[in-house]
């Protein structure tokens, strides 16, 4: 890869991925709303996965803060390296699908306050990713 092209791979991967990143936990955060659940499960299941679920909700934020940040980052750079110029959005969505069923049925049950969220607003906020990532990163690339 190009000096030239590298320097777009990275200012890519870090605007596209940390849209998807703000943006992604939309969906199961509207949806643990609407049905009278807990906002903060997902959060504290994620902070889980660095910390111990016993900690204070406050340390669970700030350790799911940094997987959910370095989860994004992981997968925006392999995206934006794989993801082809034609069609990116469709394909962000439908990477995403796939990766939501590794991280959430093969990697999940490795983090039981993970694998005891319910799977479709999760699987959700993955799509939500994919499409934000998407739809930025091929706005992205339009503008070159």
């Amino acid at each position: 890869m190009a000096l030239h092209a590298l320097g777009f791979f990275w200012r890519d991967a870090l605007v596209a991925g940390g849209c998807a990143a703000l943006l992604s936990g939309i969906p199961s955060t509207l949806y643990a709303w609407v049905s009278g659940g807990d906002v903060m499960e997902a959060t504290r299941a994620a902070g889980a996965m660095l910390i111990p679920a016993t900690s204070t909700d406050g340390e669970l934020f700030i350790a799911a803060a940094i997987v959910h940040a370095g989860v994004s980052l992981f997968w925006a750079l392999v995206l934006v390296r794989l993801l082809p110029h034609r069609h990116t959005l469709v394909w962000a969505i439908i990477a995403l699908a796939c990766i939501a069923v590794l991280d959430l049925r093969a990697i999940g049950p490795l983090f039981p306050e993970i694998f005891a969220l319910s799977f479709w607003p999760q699987f959700a906020d993955h799509i939500a990713f994919g499409a934000v990532l998407g739809s930025v990163l091929e706005h992205r690339r339009k503008g070159r």
